[in-house]
């Protein structure tokens, strides 16, 4: 896991590319509901998601595995096998566009064009039987109709953004020819290909060792400081969204259960899902020597709508209530919202 440490950047930093791009949302999600008919009934694994996005801002997803970071984000897109996923509910507004009503032809033009996609791993991502310089040009030529002189040069350009050196002779290479820190590295230039105005990584990290997670995340930084893009990082790892995020979205359940600028979800946590996450971070300088924190139980079984917290059963703080209904997202404080029973009495009503 990346230390922590890494949050230590200033607020000019933090608020810099989404106030040089104005304050309208580049991308809104309302009430996102995806299921997954399966032979055992039907999982609900997306619930009622809703975020926005702002230009230049980077939202950052965390939770478990099997939470719906990644269902929720492929949704976005129509990304997932149909059937067995269905979207039931929902509104994707992409420049005032609703995206779930787009046609196939439409949505195509926008992956890898205006959206682009980075998947977990990139090995698999990656096509085993065409040179990285093809899988680069590509969509050069198809989203931006240069031609194959055009397409190899902004190749070459993107791959030295990304830091792969000797560019220009690396585009004949394949992908099993690079380190995985380099395959990471030409997912990332792939999905900058055609200056998308918003990029989805999806746990870009995880597969690598803590020195070239470390290279990704600081890339990725400055990638969006130098092109203004905004980006949704999903990722398990708290210690990294709080070096690179400006907001965070706690999923739990196909939930969000808590939405908050970054700064107050670390220093003052109000879901018991996120307080229980953050302690199981180690200490920062290594001066404690308390054993880390688990947080007891299971993930919930999605098999059906839900009827009570997710969260409760592996609940220290549940009561009665949260056994019997579900809570909404209720605004906390201005900037932060808390999907939690105890949050009621002092909240006027549910956001």
């Amino acid at each position: 896991m990346v230390s922590s440490t890494l949050r230590q950047l200033s607020e000019d930093e933090k608020s810099q590319a989404g106030q040089a791009h104005g304050a309208d949302n580049v991308l809104e999600v309302r009430d996102l509901q995806t299921v997954f008919e399966t032979q055992d009934g039907t999982v609900h694994a997306v619930n009622n998601v809703s975020f926005a996005l702002k230009p230049g801002e980077l939202l950052g997803v965390v939770g478990e595995s099997g939470s719906g970071k990644s269902v929720s984000m492929m949704s976005l897109l129509k990304l997932l096998p149909m059937p067995p996923a269905k979207i039931l509910n929902g509104e994707v507004l992409f420049d005032g566009r609703d995206l779930l009503q787009a046609s196939e032809d439409e949505l195509r033009s926008l992956r890898g064009g205006d959206i682009g996609f980075i998947f977990q791993d990139p090995m698999t991502s990656l096509n085993p039987v065409f040179t990285v310089g093809f899988q680069l040009m590509e969509p050069l030529r198809i989203h931006m109709g240069m031609n194959k002189k055009q397409a190899r040069a902004r190749a070459v350009e993107l791959l030295e953004l990304v830091g792969i050196p000797s560019a220009s002779d690396r585009l004949k290479d394949f992908p099993h020819q690079f380190s995985g820190g380099m395959r990471q590295r030409v997912m990332i230039a792939i999905a900058l290909a055609c200056d998308p105005k918003v990029l989805i990584a999806d746990e870009p990290t995880t597969a690598l060792d803590v020195t070239v997670q470390a290279q990704i995340i600081e890339l990725v930084k400055d990638l969006r400081e130098k092109l203004g893009m905004a980006i949704v990082w999903i990722t398990h790892d708290l210690g990294v969204v709080a070096g690179i995020a400006d907001r965070v979205a706690v999923m739990y359940g196909g939930q969000i259960v808590e939405y908050a600028d970054v700064d107050k979800l670390y220093d003052d946590p109000r879901h018991p899902y996120t307080r229980a996450l953050l302690k199981t971070l180690p200490a920062d300088e290594g001066l404690r020597m308390e054993r880390l924190v688990s947080i007891p139980g299971q993930a919930p079984n999605l098999k059906g709508p839900l009827v009570a917290c997710p969260f409760a059963p592996r609940c220290e703080e549940a009561h009665e209530r949260c056994w019997s209904a579900n809570p909404p997202l209720f605004e906390v404080q201005a900037g932060q919202k808390s999907a939690c029973w105890l949050e009621s009495e002092d909240t006027a009503g549910a956001a």
